[in-house]
């Protein structure tokens, strides 16, 4: 209400109505990477909450030596398992009163049901990432890492690695090194980084986003761009730790095949509510995941250096 001067006689309530806006403010929701970090190649085998997916590795086959006349020596393949279990379920559950669905002028269901999708894949990818940050092969994390040279820092708890803008391309081109002593595919290979080193990195030698090749925004998807043969995502989802009396970040680097994923929408309904005269919005989410291929994952454990 617009105040008056003193004396005049406000008529707002009687002459000014209430308008209510045909427009929602937008919702802002923390970038998701999942779907860009994992294969999905068992997905289709699940159904429900409690399944199990047995996924079969390829045995590696020896290669010997032949000298003429001599005796060959038989191999038996043997091909480890590992399970995928969908364990996991998460659900939303929401009332639409019919009055308010009738007299607004706004798709309300259509609107919150958005917004269920978006928070449920946050707390989804939130889940996966500050899980397997401790899953990567031994040599793949740690101030020794690397399974040729065992002297690359990727920091550890009690001595994480400082990061700063002269540093930053190093380390994460250090990381690179390690996967590539493990033999990982130079290819989908990504990098979640917080968004602090985000700003690190484009204040660094590479100037601007623009020169890690890539010119797409960031939008939902986080992506920033490409640094050595990593695809760079911004994320505020990776598991943040306080280590004595400093935050640090447990920065992921990898590749595709070293994590699967697997979700199925089991339950999707619109019910009449019992208690009141609406309507009642619910769906159920069961997932499951597994590091599959841990050399092909590593962890760069990081304080926050000098920012400027």
């Amino acid at each position: 209400m617009i105040d008056s001067a003193q004396g005049y006689v406000q008529y707002n309530n009687t002459f000014i109505p209430q308008v209510w806006s045909t427009n929602l403010i937008l919702s802002l929701y923390d970038a998701t990477v999942l779907a860009y970090i994992a294969n999905t190649d068992y997905e289709g085998e699940i159904k429900n909450q409690g399944d199990e997916v047995i996924i079969r590795q390829r045995p590696t086959i020896n290669i010997n030596d032949y000298e003429k006349g001599g005796t060959l020596v038989h191999q038996r393949p043997e091909a480890s398992t590992i399970s995928l279990l969908i364990d996991k379920a998460k659900y939303f559950d929401f009332v639409l009163d019919n009055i308010d669905e009738h007299q607004t002028d706004i798709q309300l269901m259509s609107e919150f049901s958005d917004d269920a999708s978006e928070q449920m894949k946050i707390e989804i990818d939130t889940d996966v990432l500050q899980t397997i940050y401790a899953l990567p092969h031994a040599s793949n994390q740690g101030i020794a890492a690397g399974v040729e040279s065992g002297d690359i820092d990727l920091g550890a708890e009690g001595d994480p690695v400082e990061l700063t803008k002269e540093n930053i391309l190093d380390t994460i081109i250090d990381s690179g090194t390690v996967l590539d002593e493990q033999n990982c595919p130079e290819s989908d290979r990504f990098c979640i980084i917080p968004p602090w080193a985000s700003g690190m990195i484009k204040k660094s030698d590479l100037k601007d986003a623009s020169m890690t090749g890539d010119g797409t925004s960031a939008l939902r998807s986080g992506r920033l761009g490409m640094i050595d043969r990593f695809t760079l995502y911004n994320s505020n989802n990776l598991y943040k730790y306080l280590d004595s009396s400093t935050y640090c970040w447990n920065i992921m680097c990898g590749h595709k095949m070293a994590l699967t994923f697997a979700a199925q929408m089991t339950e999707m309904d619109t019910l009449k509510a019992e208690s009141t005269f609406g309507k009642i919005v619910r769906g159920l989410n069961v997932y499951g995941f597994q590091v599959v291929k841990p050399e092909a994952l590593a962890t760069i454990y990081a304080s926050k250096g000098t920012y400027t």
